[in-house]
């Protein structure tokens, strides 16, 4: 196939020229923005409109090239108007290797029925088809009553014995869970395959052997470990060479928790694990009954990609598939380089909330954080709430593969994890992207166990009955003096 350059005879400079306009033009900021789209941008192509004073330089053109040009198909790959302002000055030759250079852009890049292939086929006849996922038989195992088993091997200090999420008894089957009347199950799902930057496959790992997630919260002066009984549910079978297979079993696995009645806890793993998680919880919950609040630094709503699965898109199949509709959607932090006006415009359309780090900037955070607790109890039974590791500075979580400067502290965000599991009825949790070996401190690791006991403490309080934004007065304040005048709890 030849190149662009030799089929239009464009310089280098020229094709620059033209990933340029590709870019579109960059406004001031005193220009109004454009019009929100309507509609989802993944449509049929839409026919283009030629402005008149445009159309008469379009004259020349062969009737092939005019109607490719109509078609609208050149606007999925060049800023219309950026290509209009070029026309305006361009000679009838250079229109033409212009449209002819778009034209091999949008044959070669578009897929094809018998060139292109379309998926990367299974062996069927393998043996070991299944066995990635395949459970171990109870009956090759001791006999046991069902329940919760403790992996401690003392009574007290810190290590020693089998490492756990939260330094919890271990659960193997569905039978456990509601034998010991499970109220947290946290487990791995160390899928690393649908994102550009891997190691999240070790998040699991990290995890269990850095502290923080166990033990008392001094803001309730609650022991989660105490209050609730929590369970380690092992790592979720994965297939690292295909994340559509993966998937499929972690949606089941989800599924499988939140049947028993336990709130699962999901440690990943790539935030493609937000698209089974919520499928999961559907499945059990009810379509459209299960609100998510998403923190992350990107939309995550990315569409038309090659993959139809990957770290940056599982918010839009989520919405697209039906299993949470897009009202319920609450997303915060983002500050990445997207979404674009579309990308907005196509989250607004569905009825999406979004809280930006611009407006927390310009209301200040106590204003958007209060705005999004109101958001999150509304209109949904439950709440799922999707933790991108990334949504926090990467001075506080360096070891995540997408890392954005000027984002959330600690600080801002152990209190409304917090407050988000104390207020609502948790449908579950995931807190993805954590990839330690990009961390050459375990900052990342023991700040998302400390993110996790916030989860916890939460959980905690809500069932204890305490009431929102509740603070033990004994961690409050010393007692001495009526500093402060009278104390509330």
């Amino acid at each position: 196939m030849p190149s662009i350059s030799a089929v239009t005879g464009w310089s280098m400079a020229g094709i620059a020229a033209m990933a340029t306009l590709v870019g579109g033009q960059v406004q001031n900021a005193a220009t109004p923005a454009p019009q929100l789209p309507a509609t989802d941008n993944v449509e049929p192509i839409k026919p283009l409109e030629i402005p008149e004073d445009v159309a008469e330089k379009l004259t020349a053109l062969d009737q092939p090239r005019l109607d490719f040009l109509k078609s609208g198909v050149a606007a999925r790959y060049v800023d219309k108007e950026a290509m209009f302002e070029r026309f305006r000055t361009a000679k009838p030759a250079e229109i033409a290797a212009y449209v002819d250079a778009v034209r091999q852009v949008y044959e070669q890049g578009e897929f094809k029925a018998g060139r292109d292939r379309a998926s990367i086929p299974l062996d069927v006849r393998s043996p070991m088809f299944n066995a990635w996922k395949l459970r171990r038989p109870a009956v090759m195992d001791p006999a046991r009553e069902a329940g919760p088993v403790d992996l401690r091997r003392y009574l007290g200090g810190y290590g020693g014995g089998f490492a756990t999420f939260a330094n919890a008894p271990v659960a193997f089957t569905p039978a456990d869970l509601k034998a010991g009347k499970v109220d947290v199950a946290i487990v791995g799902a160390p899928l690393d395959m649908g994102s550009g930057w891997r190691n999240a496959i070790d998040g699991p790992r990290a995890m269990r052997m850095t502290g923080g997630a166990g033990g008392n919260d001094m803001y309730s002066m609650i022991n989660p470990n105490g209050a609730l009984n929590i369970v380690d549910y092992g790592d979720i079978a994965i297939d690292q060479n295909s994340t559509e297979r993966s998937v499929d079993h972690v949606r089941e696995m989800v599924r499988e928790i939140a049947e028993t009645g336990a709130i699962p806890i999901v440690i990943g793993g790539d935030h493609s694990l937000e698209y089974p998680n919520l499928a999961g919880a559907a499945d059990v919950h009810g379509k459209g009954t299960v609100g998510v609040v998403h923190f992350d630094s990107h939309y995550d709503a990315a569409r038309n990609r090659v993959h139809q699965l990957d770290h940056g898109q599982p918010v839009y199949r989520v919405i697209s598939e039906g299993h949470v509709k897009g009202s319920n959607y609450i997303q915060v932090g983002l500050r990445a380089r997207g979404p674009d006006l579309e990308t907005f415009g196509w989250m607004r359309n569905k009825g999406m909330r979004y809280h930006t780090m611009v407006e927390v900037e310009k209301w200040g955070w106590d204003k958007v954080m209060a705005r999004a607790l109101a958001e999150a109890r509304d209109n949904a039974k439950k709440l799922w709430i999707s933790f991108d590791v990334d949504v926090l500075d990467p001075a506080f979580m360096p070891g995540t593969g997408t890392p954005v400067p000027g984002g959330l502290t600690m600080r801002e965000a152990q209190p409304i994890m917090r407050r988000l599991c104390a207020e609502n009825d948790i449908a579950g949790i995931d807190i993805v992207e954590v990839a330690p070996y990009l961390d050459t401190s375990y900052k990342t690791a023991l700040n998302s166990n400390y993110l996790l006991n916030a989860c916890l403490s939460g959980i905690a309080m809500r069932k204890k009955g305490l009431k929102p934004g509740y603070f033990n007065p004994v961690s409050v304040e010393h007692g001495r003096d009526n500093y402060y005048g009278d104390r509330k709890s």
